[in-house]
Formats: structure tokens, sequence, C-alpha cells
């Protein structure tokens, strides 16, 4: 039904082409609001009609959603995200003089404690970089696997180029993947990057990282998957085409199993890891923020809570009266 109703087309539209949202954050909000439509059915559409009774949804509708959203068993962060997607397609609503006011403008969200990001060690860092080239120079010995893939040599290059990328700029894997020939300046080693909204950032290309992406691209175009300075995707699979967010995740959980790292880390780990080793290092925070891409200071600083117990624990280890 939700996908007939007018509102809710329109609410879409805006997402994609306003707010210029990836397509994966408008489904995450479709799905947020078909949740309270099957929570509320009396707001569906009559027989034969598409538009749900937007009208119809009170405060107490909203209060009683989000409740049962704590009784169902969804952490605070759900909770508050459905709750963020509810406000957003009311206020939506109301901008478009479809309501006079939203139910969900009074509620409030949970509180949720602060957790700190988990980050590997630079020492972790460095094992995990280093883990695709020998993960599929093991895997080139194995003929089963050398018939399914047949050059493991370029897929290893290809992922220490993209984890090399990711950590020298504190990429997303989105953004990662997103990345085209032409963001990239190799004589600079900068690379342009398009965020959240479609916000652009400029990015550094340390000399791991550049050395590793030339590897990779020499050995693209000895497979004919594309000109070494061809515009267009960066990083591709054996067909030529750009890769997914979902392939490079599922890819790095073989290297984080490879290198004994714990099953819990993720591509998104390597940003934490990222922007706590600059400020370890020194870096002032606000260019911290502006290398993530964060539109907010306070994003941010939650990676000084990792430094200060980090100092927390070095005290308590060597000063003698601790």
């Amino acid at each position: 039904m939700l996908a007939h109703d007018p509102a809710m087309l329109s609410f879409r539209q805006y997402l994609a082409q306003e707010r210029q949202y990836s397509e994966h954050t408008v489904e995450g909000y479709f799905q947020d609001v078909a949740q309270f439509l099957n929570a509320n059915p009396r707001i569906l559409p009559p027989d034969g009609a598409s538009e749900c009774r937007w009208s119809a949804v009170t405060e107490r509708d909203a209060r009683h959603f989000i409740a049962s959203l704590s009784e169902l068993g969804d952490t605070p962060t759900s909770v508050n995200r459905k709750l963020s997607s509810m406000r957003s397609f009311f206020r939506f609503l109301v901008r478009e003089e479809k309501l006079e006011g939203s139910p969900f403008h009074l509620i409030r969200g949970l509180r949720r404690s602060k957790l700190l990001p988990v980050v590997l060690t630079e020492g972790q860092v460095a094992t995990l970089l280093e883990t695709p080239v020998r993960f599929w120079t093991e895997q080139a010995a194995n003929p089963d696997r050398h018939q399914k893939y047949p050059h493991p040599d370029f897929l290893g290059l290809r992922d220490s180029a993209i984890l090399e990328v990711i950590y020298s700029g504190g990429l997303r894997v989105s953004e990662a993947v997103g990345l085209n020939f032409e963001d990239v300046d190799f004589a600079q080693n900068l690379f342009r990057v398009f965020g959240k909204g479609r916000k652009e950032r400029i990015c550094m290309l340390g000399e791991p990282a550049h050395d590793a992406m030339m590897a990779y691209l020499r050995r693209r175009e000895e497979l004919g998957l594309g000109a070494s300075n061809a515009p267009g995707p960066l990083f591709v699979n054996y067909e030529g085409m750009r890769l997914t967010t979902r392939s490079v995740e599922r890819a790095f959980a073989q290297y984080v199993s490879a290198a004994n790292l714990p099953p819990e880390v993720t591509p998104h780990k390597l940003r934490h890891s990222f922007a706590t080793h600059l400020l370890a290092a020194g870096a002032d925070i606000r260019t911290v923020q502006e290398m993530l891409g964060h539109a907010r200071l306070a994003t941010t600083q939650i990676y000084t809570h990792v430094n200060i117990q980090q100092l927390i624990e070095v005290y308590a280890a060597t000063h003698p009266r601790s």
C-alpha cells in the first residue's frame, strides 16, 4: 500500500532529489514509515484507494509507536533513528500543506549511552592492510579457488588499494566504491569524495595508498578492465563494473578472519582508527572534522574520548603513584 501512497511517493522523491540521499538511505526511511503504518492499520487506505489517512495520526499514536519499539527490543539508537524518520516524513507533509501539524513534533528521543568507537592499533591496521595480497597469493595455490577467480592477484591488489584508500582518507565504504578515476589527483596525492548528502570534501592520498593504487591500476589495464587512466569507476570487478558496498564488506570479513582480528572489526572501524590515530598524533580536532566530513564538531569529539582513555591507561600502567 505504501508504495502507491501519493504522499510517500513525493517524500521519496524529495529525499532522493532535493536532499540527494543515497538509495540505501531512502529505503531506510521508507521501511521506518512502513513499520509505523503496519502498527496502525486504521491509517491504511480504504478498499480501492491508494492514499493513506495521514491526517488521522494522533500524538497518542506517535507515543505508542515509540514505546512499542522499545518493547520489541529495539536499541535506543534504532528507536531514535525511526523517530527521526517519522519526524522528517510528517514535517514534509506539513511543508507540503498536507497537514497542519506533526504528531511527532513533541515526541522526545531516548537517551543512549555514549559508546566509544572500537579502534584498531596502528599495528593491527598495518597487518590488515597487508592481508589482501597475502590472502590471494595463498588462494592462487588452490585449484578450485583459481578456477572461480582466474586472476587472484588482481583481487589482492585491488582490495589492498581499497583498504589503503579507506584508511588514508577516513572514508566510508560507500564513499570508496563511489570513487571515479577523475576524482584522484595523483600528482598532488589528493582525491575528491562525495559523502552524505553529496557533500564534497578533499582527502589525502598517503604514499602507501598511492603505491597500492598504481599497482592495482596497472594490473587492471593488463587484464583489459580499463585503461590505467580511464575515467569512470575506480574500483571494478572482473566485468569492469563498479564494486558494491556489500561486496567490499564481504571481502573485508575474509581479511579480518585471515588477519586473526576480532570478528566485530568492520570497514567503518578503519575510519574510526583513522580519526583516532590522527588525534593521537596531535592533529587539530577541527581538521579531523573536515577530513571525516562531519557536519557537527560533536560527532568528531567522541574520538577525543578514545585518546583520553588511552592516556588514563598509560598513566595507570606507568606512573609510580597512580
